[in-house]
């Protein structure tokens, strides 16, 4: 009897192991917000920080909105069908929209990537999980960059509006002597990006608010919808 109740257990715990992990194979499709017509609406703010002397530093901000667009349709340069993201920009609401950029973007396999700048990056990558690692700059010529997730389906407030279901992609983040770098996007269930967070400065004595030279952006979701 006792055998038999041993076996059950073991039995009954494989079966609860492989649902959970049934359960966490979350794909970016999930996340990637690839809709015709998806747009989402940004307040951007963009800090650059250029060296006025060898003691000063000129710090100018720019705020302007943003509106990031899945249009039509298109074929990349492999002959894969990818969706058109079309980016545009005005200094305010007052203002018309101005193109800004056409790039690509598509979910293959278990990768979402993004064609900015002629150049392919792996934004997202299956199964969405804290274990999950990759190179995003694999198919490009920049020096390698290494991914992974954090908070994962988590919900998320910013910018008034708030999110049921989020994943955090973590892009880099190291601090030493003279540099500060910390990159991440937070990609909403349904949606697709509804938060960036860039650094990327140099500092002074591993101090980062004496910032000797650098950018910082950051894209806050004003508005989601379809168009």
């Amino acid at each position: 009897m006792r055998l038999l109740l041993f076996l059950l257990l073991i039995l009954s715990t494989a079966c609860k192991k492989q649902v959970n992990e049934e359960y966490t194979f979350i794909k970016v499709d999930e996340y990637a917000g690839l809709q015709k017509g998806r747009f989402i609406l940004y307040d951007a703010v963009e800090v650059t920080h250029t060296p006025a002397s060898s003691s000063t530093v000129n710090s100018d901000t720019s705020r302007y909105e943003l509106k990031v667009v899945i249009e039509d349709t298109i074929s990349d340069d492999l002959g894969r069908i990818s969706w058109k993201y079309v980016r545009y920009v005005r200094d305010n609401a007052l203002q018309n929209w101005v193109l800004s950029d056409v790039w690509m973007t598509l979910v293959d396999g278990n990768n979402a990537e993004l064609v900015e700048e002629n150049q392919r990056i792996i934004k997202m990558k299956s199964p969405i999980k804290s274990s999950t690692i990759w190179n995003a700059n694999v198919f490009n010529n920049f020096v390698e960059s290494t991914y992974s997730y954090d908070r994962i389906n988590l919900s998320f407030d910013v910018n008034t509006l708030s999110f049921d279901s989020t994943v955090t992609v973590k892009q880099s983040e190291e601090r030493n002597l003279v540099s500060f770098e910390k990159k991440l996007e937070v990609y909403a269930k349904g949606i697709g990006m509804v938060y960036k967070y860039y650094k990327d400065l140099s500092i002074a004595n591993f101090d980062t608010l004496n910032i000797k030279e650098g950018k910082e952006l950051y894209l806050y979701p004003k508005l989601v919808g379809f168009q």
